[in-house]
């Protein structure tokens, strides 16, 4: 079985209320050599810890958002972090003169930010909302500033999840109304002279529809893998779907679908790009490779 492959971690202790009893993290992200994690105690604050590889050292508290924090990303290319909150806003921090220093990224949008991740290349970051919109942001050098560009009226319902491809250029989403769409995102300025995608003529427009699949139950968590040859996304239906990206664009006669025995999968991870892990509500990551087609190996740990 894979998980004689797979140890059992040590066990630590992160989060403590005021009692000093254990409190749920509701989100957390690594840096770029996974030696500090910076992570929100289902409040709205982030800690940031050192890890030598047996233990965890406080080392700074983040205090700007007025409400829980739903997500954290950690850029590997400018170590700069970006959070956002229920309060409908988003900040990036940057490490300046021994300390994180915040800038209010203005969203645009008028309910509760779900998720947000950054670009590969750390030009962009995109925050998932409530309001059926995706903002897509960039920093303007001549202002001095976070803006952002929004993807709306494509969305039936909240966007719980997104991710980018390997190039920068195109954004998938996964929502609550039972779609993944794949957007073109190319942004005037950080993206010079951006190529056509899918073997268009011309470049597509900002927020333009490039494709869309569908899933029977609302959508956890889309992914591209690291070669940007493969999307998967987990549905609460207990599926997990695979798309084969090429030149062309892909359709739902490119998805492969596996039916869990399991509980849904929550969270998706390509330790490869022709293997992935799948973890949920069953408490059990679960192992997938490819070989032919999509199969199951059995739990991973």
């Amino acid at each position: 079985a894979f998980q004689q492959y797979l140890p059992m971690p040590p066990f630590h202790q992160l989060a403590l209320d005021k009692s000093g009893r254990p409190t749920a993290i509701s989100c957390h992200c690594w840096n770029a050599d996974n030696t500090q994690i910076a992570y929100c105690p289902n409040d709205n604050t982030v800690n940031i810890a050192s890890f030598d590889g047996k233990t965890f050292t406080h080392l700074h508290t983040l205090k700007e958002h007025d409400q829980l924090i739903t997500s954290i990303d950690w850029a590997a290319a400018t170590n700069r972090i970006v959070t956002c909150s229920q309060d409908r806003n988003a900040y990036v921090w940057e490490w300046q003169a021994e300390t994180w220093k915040p800038t209010l990224v203005l969203l645009r949008i008028n309910r509760s930010a779900t998720f947000v991740r950054w670009s590969p290349s750390g030009k962009k970051f995109a925050v998932a909302s409530g309001e059926k919109k995706v903002a897509v942001c960039c920093f303007e050098e001549e202002n001095n500033w976070w803006v952002s560009k929004l993807i709306e009226d494509s969305h039936n319902s909240t966007v719980l999840t997104l991710s980018w491809h390997p190039g920068d250029l195109m954004l998938a989403t996964g929502s609550t109304d039972g779609k993944v769409r794949i957007f073109s995102v190319a942004i005037k300025g950080p993206d010079k002279r951006p190529p056509p995608v899918f073997g268009q003529a011309k470049p597509s427009k900002f927020g333009q529809l490039e494709a869309i699949f569908d899933c029977s139950g609302w959508v956890h968590d889309v992914l591209f893998n690291s070669s940007g040859t493969v999307l998967a996304y987990a549905g609460h239906d207990s599926t997990l779907s695979f798309v084969n990206i090429g030149e062309a664009k892909p359709t739902q006669a490119d998805v492969s679908t596996i039916f869990c025995s399991a509980l849904p999968y929550r969270r998706l991870l390509f330790v490869a790009d022709d293997k992935l892990v799948a973890a949920g509500h069953d408490c059990n990551p679960t192992f997938f490779f490819a070989s032919g087609c999509w199969m199951d190996s059995g739990q991973a740990a």
